[in-house]
């Protein structure tokens, strides 16, 4: 696919992401991170060429090649998918932009751990199962913000910025506004706090109009 017709796409999708933003509040501001966990460096350089800058990625050893052979390019890489502990070393040397799905205080511990070793720091947010879903990753909301407060006084070599969590899966929109609901809701209660990443390739109009300040965009941003 040419360049034009990722603009196409893109252009589609950015309207969409205003209109939601323009219902939630005209000062609300919505981040898209394109998911690039399907899709080539052609295809991620087509997209950077029309103005996309963050990208996401959902297993580490992909990232790091990614980051890696696209290293002279000024992009602003996330990982989105769970952490396997044996791979926490090799996230830290990819060294993204935001870890969006740190899932458990347990995690948490292991990457301060390896972190400390390297003399590095992260910046991350805390992933929330706010649908209660038993195929989902994430804390429980009812504890959520008792586990973001213990990272932040036990893990000094983590920044937390915020949370993220997954629409309920569901056909339910009520249901699916309820677990946004859910999440916000903890997210305004966090001292300090500045990204709510929700909402995906079908959800993330409701998720914005819910509070969503990040979207994470795959399918309607790279068509096959």
């Amino acid at each position: 696919m040419n360049t034009e017709a990722y603009k196409i796409y893109l252009d589609g999708v950015i309207q969409r992401v205003e209109n939601a933003r323009i219902s939630r509040s005209e000062h609300h501001i919505v981040k898209i991170v394109a998911v690039s966990k399907y899709s080539d460096e052609a295809e991620i350089k087509a997209l950077y060429q029309i103005g996309q800058r963050a990208f996401g990625e959902n297993k580490v050893q992909d990232l790091l090649a990614k980051s890696t052979n696209l290293n002279d390019l000024p992009l602003e890489w996330h990982f989105i998918g769970t952490l396997q502990k044996n791979k926490i070393n090799q996230l830290i040397d990819a060294d993204p932009f935001l870890f969006q799905s740190l899932d458990s205080l347990e995690l948490a511990q292991a990457l301060q751990q390896r972190l400390k070793i390297k003399e590095a720091r992260m910046e991350c947010l805390l992933q929330i199962n706010s649908a209660k879903e038993e195929s989902k990753s994430g804390v429980m909301p009812e504890i959520a913000a008792d586990i973001y407060a213990q990272i932040k006084e036990n893990c000094p070599n983590i920044t937390l910025r915020g949370v993220m969590s997954i629409g309920a899966h569901t056909q339910d929109q009520k249901i699916i506004q309820e677990s946004f609901e859910t999440t916000y809701g903890i997210f305004k209660g966090l001292k300090g706090a500045d990204i709510c990443s929700m909402g995906m390739s079908g959800d993330f109009e409701l998720a914005i109009r819910c509070g969503s300040n990040m979207v994470r965009l795959g399918s309607i941003i790279f068509p096959k």
